[in-house]
């Protein structure tokens, strides 16, 4: 009895061995992998961390900035439409520290963080969703928004004005809507209401308070659950009248709740004014895309 026992500790150990071998192969892989995306994220200006393989809410920005530029959908993760454009292998990640990740990963893009290799500072700006509703609803009444988008956006303004909405950079502006975009979609669901100013004229509902467009978020979020947004064009910037300026983006998306579907492309419209450092949204509007 006794050898049958050595027998099969001696199995067991092996066989521990061989798991831990494979689990250090699959890590040192991944490490290998992450070390390739943030080496090509880097040559394009949009990562300027270490190159250590380590999956950072640095690194999920850097994917970000990359999945706006290239109108993929916007997720900060190394999903399957971005690592095959990278040229490397998906690595999406679902635990609780991935989660938590996200909303550190907007906030990255709307401050402006690791912007430039010199971590120079950028007032930011904000980002909008589709919702079918509100399509329904711009479609059929004159949307307030004039969205003709551009082939290129400018820099905007005068270097004099560092906290005015009319010294942002296209760059900034594109960072500002995808941070906009991954508060839709952060765990902690209505996190973008931290993006509008008290009262905001909201679509066809005149002038309501934060904490309306709160409960409405939410309501949106559970009609769909499942979500997908990418900037599908450039973004154009108008100053407006005061310390303020009109933001206009086309923005395609994919909603789903079981065996229901949506799916299409809007021109989204904000109007931003400065807050301090930030920038807030005090107009949204939307209106369907041809």
């Amino acid at each position: 009895m006794m050898r049958f026992v050595f027998l099969a500790v001696a199995i067991g150990i092996v066989f521990a061995r061989s798991v831990s071998a494979d689990e250090n192969v699959r890590a040192g892989w991944a490490e290998a992998n992450v070390r390739v995306v943030q080496e090509k994220l880097r040559e394009a200006g949009l990562y300027f961390g270490q190159i250590d393989g380590a999956y950072s809410s640095e690194l999920a920005a850097a994917l970000g900035r990359y999945q706006i530029r290239n109108g993929l959908p916007i997720t900060g993760q190394l999903d399957g439409d971005t690592s095959k454009a990278l040229g490397a292998k998906a690595a999406v990640t679902t635990t609780a520290d991935d989660r938590a990740r996200k909303s550190e990963t907007w906030r990255r893009l709307r401050s402006g963080e690791q912007q430039t290799p010199n971590n120079a500072r950028v007032a930011p700006t904000p980002r909008a969703e589709p919702s079918p509703a509100r399509v329904a609803s711009a479609q059929s009444s004159s949307a307030s928004s004039d969205a003709t988008v551009h082939p290129e956006v400018k820099p905007i303004g005068s270097p004099s004005t560092e906290r005015s909405t009319t010294n942002m950079s296209t760059e900034r502006l594109r960072d500002y809507v995808g941070a906009f975009v991954l508060a839709g979609l952060d765990p902690h669901v209505g996190s973008e209401t931290d993006f509008f100013a008290e009262r905001v004229q909201y679509y066809d509902e005149g002038v309501i308070l934060r904490e309306k467009i709160r409960k409405d978020l939410q309501r949106y979020a559970a009609r769909w659950p499942e979500r997908s947004f990418w900037l599908d064009g450039d973004i154009t910037a108008e100053p407006q009248n005061g310390n303020r300026v009109r933001v206009t983006f086309p923005l395609r998306y994919e909603l789903r709740n079981g065996g229901k579907h949506s799916s299409g492309k809007i021109n989204k419209t904000l109007v931003l004014e400065a807050a301090g450092d930030d920038l807030q949204i005090v107009s949204v509007n939307e209106r369907k895309s041809d």
